[in-house]
């Protein structure tokens, strides 16, 4: 039977330790065994008829060990969910930490699961925020009054982005650093295919901004903690305020989609677009305060 612990660990992260018995590790890697070999097709056998003598020695031990783990560790993470009633908001960190044969194995899940948000009393900090843009008009001789109004649109926009930017620093919510090195990760990632398609390295790239690699992901790092700091804040004052979206309003926005083909693939990601309907929803009564 599979043992594990559960660690709480700052920043609403767990870290799970488990002990893999041996017997649980050769009855897996068994099964493991047994399904690639029934697709395996070597010259003079169809797929499935190769003997087991012949077919351990064209299936590598390290490929039937890592499906054997993998779906040890799924079935095993699963069942901790359950029993510890944990609510992970982003894919595990899985490590395996010892991992001979014929001993019991070790390995370390880590998980992140939804911040303790702590409003505070945003409604006030909103309207103090968009307060401060409001400025008296300010006639200046010589130039035409009437030219210097400001767009109300534009300064609507100005009064909601610092509003929000107010709201991130007053709001308690600290996000795990699971999540941030996750979404770090895939930026970097992202920047140096980027990079690479314009026939640069990332060394020069960087040079050309001015940044080292420690400096632009400190940069990345403060972006992604803001933007999901933003996420769970907007996420919690709807949840506050009940604010909803209605099917009639999703069948709304599909129905102004033409294309066919783009419609039903809108349909089939309803919860998606109703997500960002409630977000726009959250931003509109925040604006409205």
């Amino acid at each position: 039977m599979i043992r594990h612990t559960v660690k709480k660990l700052p920043k609403n992260t767990y870290s799970i330790s488990l002990e893999i018995p041996w017997e649980n590790v050769s009855e897996e890697y068994k099964k493991a065994f047994t399904q690639l070999q029934k697709a395996l097709a070597v010259e003079g056998f169809r797929a499935g008829k190769v003997p087991t003598d012949i077919a351990e020695k064209h299936i590598m031990k390290e490929k039937v060990y890592q499906q054997a783990i993998q779906s040890l560790l799924s079935a095993a993470y699963d069942e901790i969910l359950r029993a510890e009633g944990l609510k992970p908001v982003a894919s595990p960190k899985i490590e395996l930490l010892k991992a001979k044969e014929k001993e019991d194995w070790q390995a370390q899940i880590t998980i992140a699961e939804k911040p303790e948000i702590k409003l505070g009393d945003y409604k006030k900090t909103v309207k103090d925020a968009k307060l401060k843009m409001k400025k008296p008009d300010i006639w200046v001789p010589g130039k035409d009054k009437s030219a210097q109004k400001a767009d109300p649109e534009a300064d609507k926009q100005r009064a909601l982005n610092e509003a929000l930017s107010s709201l991130i620093k007053s709001v308690s919510c600290e996000i795990s650093d699971l999540i941030l090195e996750e979404e770090l990760n895939q930026r970097l990632a992202r920047l140096v295919d980027d990079v690479q398609k314009i026939g640069l390295t990332t060394e020069t790239y960087l040079k050309s901004k001015n940044l080292t690699i420690d400096k632009l992901k400190d940069q990345y790092r403060r972006e992604i903690e803001e933007m999901y700091k933003l996420e769970y804040v907007l996420t919690e004052i709807a949840d506050r305020e009940e604010i909803k979206v209605e099917p009639q309003e999703i069948e709304t926005l599909l129905a102004n989609i033409k294309d066919e083909r783009e419609r039903a693939n809108a349909r089939s990601n309803a919860y998606f677009y109703a997500g960002i309907l409630r977000k726009q929803k959250v931003l509109d009564f925040l604006s409205s305060l």
